[in-house]
This record gives structure tokens, sequence and C-alpha cells, in this order.
């Protein structure tokens, strides 16, 4: 649905705009990892830790994180979010120095998150404290109106990378791609453009 485009654009109209907008992709990074990578770490603190690291928390510090598939993150990083989130602090894996940061959380996931809280598999005091806006951001295929505003954006797109002039679509093609059912997300028709583009 392109979650990540609607948290950059939070950002960049906000007033942390000037500061960091940092991504974490919570489904990528494994569990023994996730809380080093959030919160940083001590040189020592786990196998293959020989030097101190930052973690993301720190590198958004007065800007903006956003967390993408939440409902993946291990229920011992939740409750280290949920710190941060009340109390603006943390430690660093294998210290016990705290930490101080103010960071705006965006969070996003595909999951069902009121059905992982009734299942014991997501917390529901940082569901609740995540949930202080909700934003739902339907799939393309929801958004007809939308295809023909981004295949254009991406039509230019393209066409200014590759250094020629956009190609004309056929009013045809563009109710054929308004048609489609778009099981994926925009990003299907972003390749679709790009393959219109390069032929």
């Amino acid at each position: 649905t392109g979650k990540e485009l609607v948290a950059c654009a939070l950002h960049r109209l906000s007033a942390r705009a000037a500061e960091p907008f940092i991504q974490v992709n919570c489904a990528a990074i494994p569990d023994e990892l996730i809380e080093a990578e959030l919160f940083g770490a001590v040189a020592g603190a786990y196998t293959g830790a020989v030097s101190a690291r930052e973690g993301r928390f720190a590198a958004a510090d007065r800007g903006t994180l956003f967390l993408d598939e939440i409902g993946d993150m291990s229920l011992r990083a939740q409750a280290k979010v949920l710190r941060v989130l009340q109390e603006g602090a943390y430690e660093p894996v294998g210290s016990t120095s705290t930490v101080r940061v103010d960071v705006r959380v965006v969070a996003a996931t595909h999951q069902d998150l009121p059905g992982l809280v009734a299942d014991g598999l997501f917390r529901e005091d940082l569901f609740f404290r995540l949930r202080a806006i909700l934003l739902e951001v339907p799939p393309l295929r929801e958004r007809a109106g939308d295809v023909r505003l981004l295949g254009e954006h991406f039509l230019a797109a393209y066409a200014v990378r590759d250094g020629i002039l956009p190609p004309l679509l056929s009013e045809a093609s563009w109710r054929l791609l308004v048609r489609y059912s778009w099981p994926w997300i925009f990003r299907k028709l972003q390749n679709i453009i790009e393959q219109i583009v390069f032929l």
C-alpha cells in the first residue's frame, strides 16, 4: 500500500522534517538482533559485537523512526519499545547506562494487531500506545482513481532517469490498468510502468 511513503510524507510535512528519518523493517531482522539494531549495543554484548554500535532510536533522535512490520517484533523488544515511548529512555544491549531520546515513532503492519494481542503475540499496552493516531492505507485495488495519477508520475520519473520523453499511453491502456485488480502493492504498477518505458 506504500506504507513507507506515507511515513516519509508524515515526516517531511512535520516540524521534525530537518531531522533524521530512519526506517527499520522489523520482519527482516532476526529476533536475536532486533534489540541491538533498535537500541544499540556495547562491545562484547553478544557474539560478534567487537565494537559498540549505535541503535536506530539514537540515530533518529529529534526525528522520526519508522518501524515497518512491527507485528513481527519479539515480545521482549516490544517491551523496550514501549519504555522508550513512555519514558523516552532505554539501555543499549549489554549496558546499564540510560540513553534519552526524543523520537516520534510511526509504526506499520499488514497483520491484524488486535488478533495478535488476543493470541498473546503482541503487547496490548504497546498496541494502544502506538494507536494514538490510526491511519488505514487502503491497497491500490481499492484506490482505482490513484492508478493513473501514480502511473503518470512513474512514467515521467523513469523517462527523466533514462533521458527520453515520457511515452504516451492510450486511453484504452489506462482503462486496462485502472480495471486491473492489483493483488499486490503499488510497486507492481511501478514495475509495469518501468517496463513500458524500457520497452
